[in-house]
């Protein structure tokens, strides 16, 4: 089953990490970056592995959860301590933000390997969550991640706060609520390269987190413009994303009819279905639709 929601939560905090798992996120990632001072970083990693380890390896598709942890960016003095702590709880993924290009998710990997072969966990177990977009000259990056090989890779992500900040930029979305240019090339290249690389492409946040039917809205663009799923900031989004990425009774009727009518005529290249002509790009798009659901 595809990943549809990306839930946060503060690597300190005891009280949330407590409350987390009965949140339905499809995958929860300790932060250990910007929801944790450096004074507090110590504390946030004992409390990350001890919470990797209560919960152990979930399945999804036994109503569990993904469990990821989003260290600190390479280029701080932080992140193999973050690392080391992670591993020893042996999560799924790791989230790196901050990343500057590709090459960094080779370091990244590199170091996990070891760390895998120290914790007794299978060698490829943690997959590596980027995000791609969080300064200039990382989101002018973004088009090298559908070359370059990294079998980790788990997907692509963005973030278009920390790239507004260093952009000056005064704003993010224009007076409709739409993407201004920059950020709306920043997104479209996350979704074209992941795709590109047949890997998860994960949407950025939605800031506001009282405004649930705004998100509605962004969710249910998201994910008719091809993206897998959504990162989320507060517990009462993850219902919401949920939704808007699980497809619905008729679309999958849809879906599985395409599939069906295709089978039936093994040499049509064309078909024509309650009126409509359907081709293999159809044909691609449902069965898409029907892997995601199992």
């Amino acid at each position: 089953m595809a990943i549809r929601s990306w839930l946060f939560v503060p690597g300190d905090s005891e009280a949330k990490l407590s409350k987390v798992a009965a949140c339905g996120a499809d995958a929860v990632i300790v932060d250990l970056e910007d929801a944790v001072l450096p004074d507090s970083k110590p504390h946030a990693r004992r409390l990350a592995a001890e919470w990797l380890s209560a919960h152990g390896r979930q399945v999804l598709a036994g109503g569990g959860f993904a469990r990821w942890v989003r260290i600190n960016p390479l280029d701080t003095a932080y992140w193999r301590d973050d690392l080391a702590a992670a591993m020893a709880g042996r999560p799924d993924g790791i989230m790196l933000p901050k990343v500057s290009g590709p090459e960094q998710l080779q370091t990244l990997a590199a170091e996990i390997y070891e760390h895998e072969s120290r914790n007794g966990m299978a060698n490829g177990a943690v997959r590596i969550l980027p995000l791609v977009s969080e300064t200039p000259q990382a989101a002018l990056t973004i088009g090298r991640y559908a070359d370059f090989a990294i079998p980790r890779l788990a997907g692509l992500t963005w973030g278009a706060e920390d790239l507004s900040a260093a952009l000056g930029a005064q704003r993010k979305r224009d007076a409709r609520g739409m993407w201004t240019d920059t950020f709306r090339w920043v997104r479209a290249q996350v979704l074209l390269a992941a795709h590109v690389r047949g890997v998860m492409a994960v949407d950025t946040l939605f800031s506001d987190f009282r405004d649930l039917a705004a998100l509605e809205s962004v969710a249910a663009d998201s994910y008719a413009d091809g993206f897998a799923g959504m990162l989320a900031i507060h517990p009462a989004q993850v219902p919401v994303i949920n939704a808007a990425f699980t497809p619905g009774a008729q679309a999958i009727a849809r879906a599985r009819a395409i599939v069906e009518a295709f089978a039936a005529n093994p040499g049509a290249g064309t078909l024509s279905l309650d009126g409509e002509m359907i081709d293999s790009p159809h044909l691609a798009q449902a069965r898409t639709l029907l892997e995601g659901l199992r």
